[in-house]
């Protein structure tokens, strides 16, 4: 284990929150408020550890996967950990356990909250709550990739730790020119749904929060009603930016930048999903007798595990409401800012049931998975299902000790499912005009844990308990 290259990987890290902490300061100048103070020190502070930690760069500088994958959920740790310093500082959360849970579910963009009236929180606590979720959509390692002068190919095991989906490649050659791409097209999205919403009449502060949400398909709202009190133009203009994050970023690298709609149409992903949408669209305006913007608004929400909300769908029929609980494990596709066992996935799985049931008619058959016209090889089909594997022991496990707390089953199995796929609302006592708030500490740090292993795709975090993962290696 290269103990010195984590330290400095985690050290730069340090740096670059110390950097943010600085923006909901300058908010705070912006509205007089007090509490712009402790962010400003805390800036200070994180940026003078992490300088120090970095000002002298590990002899040996190469890692592997494991380095990779350990110094990535160290990282999201930390950032958690710290992250929730200022609302504990300022009292607006006073308790660790409530900050922290608020801290993870900000950064990993799910958007389940402790909270009971976020309108009491100062402008610049508001601010970072959402900001952690534009922070943590991309994620912050492909960001430290893209800017700073971090080279090797050792890098790649960064990446693959933080990045959604079964398998990650790079959009071109060099991989911080790849990561810059992403980077560049992520700020570009969100500054134009800033613009369209404020456009229409929404209040700046609220255009960048809101927006910030949406890009990262967070949900966290500045109003206790959501986005239920905008204007239909404005949840319209929400609606269809979820569902354009929640698109593989490979799409708008083949559409804008390669400009080949052949390539970008031809991903049966992006195309699976666009149909998932309209379909469950469709049914749920026939079962629930909901308008098409509501309709639409909730299950582009739902599906890119964004959580925003303008109705509160615990009153829709059960059909309509199990549609939405087959959307929060579906999740988005593969590449995006959403979270979800991923699209990509799911084709993968029904593609390998299909040629295991031809295998028991035809047991010589030898026959390839495709996908997108491409070979995939059978180590990512075999990760596929190990991860299914891994999904289903941590949802199991998570689910037995949240019964503890005597919530019913349809609250405990939507929390959990809504926390491990970074959704935020569930259904019962969490759904959209709910909140966290009642289960107990040890609840709310299993939904932590839960929510930090589904955005880095279960094994970084799991890692960290494995016994070897901490040995020396002689």
């Amino acid at each position: 284990m290269n103990f010195a290259s984590i330290v400095y990987i985690l050290g730069k890290l340090l740096e670059i929150e110390g950097l943010l902490f600085a923006v909901p300061s300058l908010v705070s100048l912006i509205y007089g408020e007090k509490q712009g103070l402790v962010y400003g020190a805390l800036a200070v502070i994180c940026f003078l550890i992490g300088f120090i930690s970095t000002k002298r760069k590990p002899k040996k500088q190469n890692y592997y996967a494991k380095e990779g994958f350990i110094a990535v959920s160290l990282g999201w740790l930390i950032m958690s950990l710290v992250g929730a310093l200022p609302f504990v500082i300022t009292k607006e959360i006073p308790g660790f356990t409530d900050a922290f849970f608020e801290t993870v579910s900000g950064f990993t963009t799910t958007g389940s909250s402790i909270l009971q009236d976020v309108e009491k929180l100062s402008r610049c606590s508001l601010f970072w709550r959402s900001f952690t979720h534009w922070i943590g959509g991309m994620g912050v390692f492909v960001f430290m990739l893209a800017v700073l002068p971090m080279t090797g190919a050792q890098n790649m095991h960064l990446m693959r730790s933080e990045s959604p989906g079964p398998d990650v490649g790079k959009l071109l050659p060099r991989l911080k020119d790849s990561a810059k791409i992403l980077y560049i097209m992520y700020f570009v999205m969100t500054l134009v749904q800033i613009a369209l919403l404020m456009i229409t009449g929404m209040h700046p502060f609220d255009a960048f929060t809101i927006s910030f949400g949406t890009a990262g398909t967070g949900g966290f709202g500045v109003l206790n009603s959501s986005v239920a009190g905008y204007t239909h133009m404005q949840q319209m203009i929400v609606a269809v930016f979820m569902m354009l994050f929640g698109v593989n970023f490979n799409f708008y690298f083949f559409l804008f930048i390669r400009r080949s709609l052949k390539d970008a149409f031809a991903m049966s992903e992006v195309r699976a999903y666009l149909m998932i949408i309209a379909a469950s669209t469709l049914l749920i305006m026939l079962n629930a007798r909901e308008t098409f913007l509501n309709a639409f608004f909730q299950v582009s929400s739902i599906i890119t595990t964004t959580g925003f909300s303008t109705a509160d769908f615990n009153v829709w029929p059960a059909f309509s409401k199990t549609i939405l609980v087959l959307l929060m494990v579906t999740g988005a596709c593969a590449g995006s800012t959403g979270g979800g066992f991923k699209v990509s996935r799911m084709l993968m799985l029904a593609k390998i049931y299909m040629r295991e049931l031809r295998h028991f008619i035809h047991p010589r058959l030898v026959k390839n998975i495709y996908m997108d016209g491409r070979t995939v090889k059978e180590e990512t089909a075999d990760g596929v299902k190990v991860y299914l594997a891994a999904y289903m022991i941590i949802l199991g496990v998570s689910l037995l000790f949240i019964s503890l707390d005597g919530f019913d089953t349809e609250t405990n199995l939507t929390a959990v499912i809504a926390t491990l796929n970074n959704i935020g609302p569930g259904l019962g006592a969490v759904g959209p005009t709910g909140n966290y708030g009642a289960f107990s500490s040890l609840s709310k740090l299993i939904f932590s844990f839960d929510m930090l292993a589904g955005r880095l795709e279960l094994y970084p975090m799991l890692l960290l308990f494995a016994p070897g993962t901490w040995r020396r290696q002689g």
